[in-house]
């Protein structure tokens, strides 16, 4: 008995800032942003909102796609490194949203390769038949952690969460395959000192430059483009499946060049993976769930086809999870 992903849903934050909206904010421009991330726009959390709140968005809608109500699910795994508390987890907040109780709900912290863990923490429960029907979620607001006045870093990130609702089934469809990877000595390259108070950019108060997210971003990039490379050709290796037989991959929405380089450096064409960075910028872990949520919107995806997830992030993270759909 496998598991296997049958709806989907997305949200985001109501403020779109578009790339001439930040260069009122810091030195930077649209021409310069582009260039370098492919970013033209992204949305980002306003004082007063809530990410467990767009995260429950999210899941009610996968929720209502799947023809299920809340109570029908057995357990919720969440890949975040946004919780507005050390504790509680941001899991067994959104279980209260969702007007839950006694399920398991916890939190996976991989950073952006949040969704791709927590998919594959799921996926090895419901195998062993400790639960029927599970919701993954990635939800993280990064925009929250930046430093305004930091423009190689202030510029990447977005906010949003994305949900899919797991259920087991016979078959050969679902998770055919997951290996996830992390290398502890890299996690200079990209962190964050502490969580701290949610600054958003339209509040008063403002994160100190020494406890905003640091980033190391050429030794990051040739990591971030070998890992999810090497990472989807094993994993597909382990499914005893080419390539050329996947329809599409799903990659984390980081930046366009890298996305381009993993291509690249695969073989594959343009058509066959997807991106959305532009309009979304890095959402961390709900980058994954997001583009696919709008790859099936868009009939990006069809039945039986071969769906590749790969992401990397701070830690480092890395890892892939290969469907059938």
């Amino acid at each position: 008995m496998g598991s296997r992903i049958v709806a989907t849903g997305r949200a985001t934050p109501r403020t779109c800032l578009s790339n001439h909206d930040l260069a009122r904010h810091m030195d930077t421009s649209d021409e310069w942003v582009r260039s370098r991330t492919g970013i033209v726009q992204r949305y980002v959390m306003a004082s007063g909102e809530s990410l467990v709140e767009l995260a429950a968005e999210a899941s009610r809608i996968a929720l209502s796609r799947a023809g299920l109500k809340p109570t029908a699910i057995d357990a919720i795994v969440v890949g975040t490194i946004s919780s507005d508390y050390g504790f509680p987890s941001f899991g067994c907040q959104l279980q209260y949203q969702l007007g839950l109780d006694t399920i398991p709900a916890f939190d996976v912290a991989a950073a952006c390769s949040g969704f791709v863990y927590a998919l594959s923490v799921a996926d090895a429960s419901m195998r062993a038949g400790d639960w029927g029907r599970v919701l993954v979620i990635g939800a993280d607001a990064l925009s929250t952690m930046v430093d305004w006045n930091d423009r190689s870093t202030a510029v990447l990130f977005g906010d949003g969460a994305g949900a899919a609702v797991m259920v087991n089934e016979p078959g050969d469809r679902g998770v055919l395959s997951s290996l996830l990877r992390s290398s502890g000595q890299y996690w200079e390259l990209l962190a964050v000192r502490n969580r701290g108070v949610q600054t958003t950019i339209d509040s008063e108060a403002r994160r100190q430059s020494a406890d905003a997210i640091r980033m190391k971003g050429s030794e990051l990039f040739k990591l971030a483009v070998k890992s999810m490379a090497d990472i989807t050709l094993q994993v597909a290796q382990r499914a005893c499946v080419s390539l050329q037989d996947i329809q599409l991959i799903v990659p984390h929405q980081a930046n366009l060049r890298i996305i381009n380089a993993v291509a690249q450096r695969l073989g594959l064409p343009p058509e066959k993976v997807f991106t959305n960075v532009d309009r979304y910028g890095n959402t961390s872990a709900a980058s994954v769930p997001i583009a696919l949520d709008e790859a099936l919107e868009s009939n990006r995806i069809h039945d039986n086809d071969l769906v590749m997830l790969n992401a990397c992030g701070g830690g480092l993270t890395w890892g892939a999870n290969l469907l059938r759909w």
